[in-house]
């Protein structure tokens, strides 16, 4: 099934935004989310005056296509920032310090991989985004994708430099997995701060005996509606399956402390345990040196990522230490 775009115009403020990241399927309250997004404005802070359906106002269930909007249709709209708001737009490191994650495995149990209208939002990353290519991918290597904030990083203790932020064992845990893996960074922050954070850790050192093949931003997610958590953006690994041919959901494992974070690719996803209070912490978190063992060990005796469920990551290690 073809997802027709719909493009818009939001007017605000005395100024316009365009909003060109939705198709016919997606519905108002994923609207709400996109115009968020470029204005700062909360969607329930939102009055769109001129959104009607049937001379009604439309209400956040209703479906984009219904409305039958023609392309760059302008929306008015009007609606207050919020202090709050103002705060968290200067400081967009901070994205990703909302615990409220899809700890439940039967909380969302939504096949949104197969929804055609989230295919063809990932189509259109694949053909309009470009991704940070830092080293050429190698033959033969699988994929590791890291999350920064709070699975190799803590951005929110105090320190007076990176290494006091960094989890423990970062580097070596680094090491290990490219004799395996190539690696690439993926955050839902800017590709400027992703930047300066792979440079505060040190990761970006032409000294290390690793590299990162290459990092993508919040610009690479897309935005899905999930029954119970409302509008929520995920990291789809299929926008780099579909520019890099070597990587499939049979090779590739991705780690973030957000489970909805891989949401689209449940299978392929290892939820770390979060790294916070750093100050506390640093001396005795030793998560990273495990998982470098699970890496190593998947990767020299399964051919295919599928067939493995890690969630257990901890028990198929105790199996093959017990063989």
């Amino acid at each position: 099934m073809d997802s027709k775009e719909v493009s818009l115009i939001i007017k605000w403020s005395g100024k316009e935004f365009p909003i060109e990241d939705l198709t016919e399927h997606d519905t108002v309250a994923v609207l709400r989310h996109e115009i968020c997004k470029k204005t700062q404005v909360r969607p329930e802070r939102q009055k769109l005056l001129n959104l009607k359906h049937k001379g009604k106002p439309v209400t956040d269930d209703m479906v984009l296509g219904t409305l039958e909007l023609k392309p760059n249709f302008k929306v008015m709209m009007v609606g207050s920032l919020e202090s709050d708001i103002q705060e968290a737009s200067s400081r967009p490191d901070d994205i990703g310090s909302v615990v409220n994650d899809l700890d439940n495995e039967e909380e969302d149990n939504v096949p949104f991989e197969n929804k055609d209208v989230y295919l063809a939002k990932i189509n259109k990353r694949i053909k309009d985004y470009t991704i940070k290519e830092l080293n050429a991918p190698r033959e033969g290597k699988r994929l590791l994708v890291l999350d920064i904030d709070y699975t190799i990083f803590d951005h929110r203790s105090a320190a007076e430099n990176g290494a006091e932020l960094m989890r423990p064992y970062l580097h070596e845990f680094l090491s290990s997995a490219y004799q395996y893996y190539d690696i690439a960074i993926w955050s839902a922050t800017s590709m400027r701060w992703i930047v300066e954070k792979m440079k505060l850790l040190g990761v970006t050192d032409d000294t290390r005996d690793y590299k990162l093949v290459f990092m993508l931003d919040d610009a690479a997610m897309i935005t899905v509606l999930c029954p119970l958590r409302g509008v929520i953006e995920v990291k789809p690994l299929g926008v780099i399956w579909g520019k890099y041919s070597q990587y499939s959901s049979k090779n590739t494992i991705m780690f973030d402390d957000l489970r909805r974070n891989f949401l689209m690719n449940p299978k392929s996803g290892l939820r770390i345990r979060p790294f916070s209070e750093a100050h506390l912490n640093r001396h005795k978190d030793k998560e990273l040196l495990k998982l470098a063992k699970y890496l190593k060990a998947i990767a020299e005796n399964c051919d295919d990522f599928d067939t493995l469920n890690h969630r257990r990551w901890e028990d198929y290690l105790s199996k093959k230490r017990s063989h």
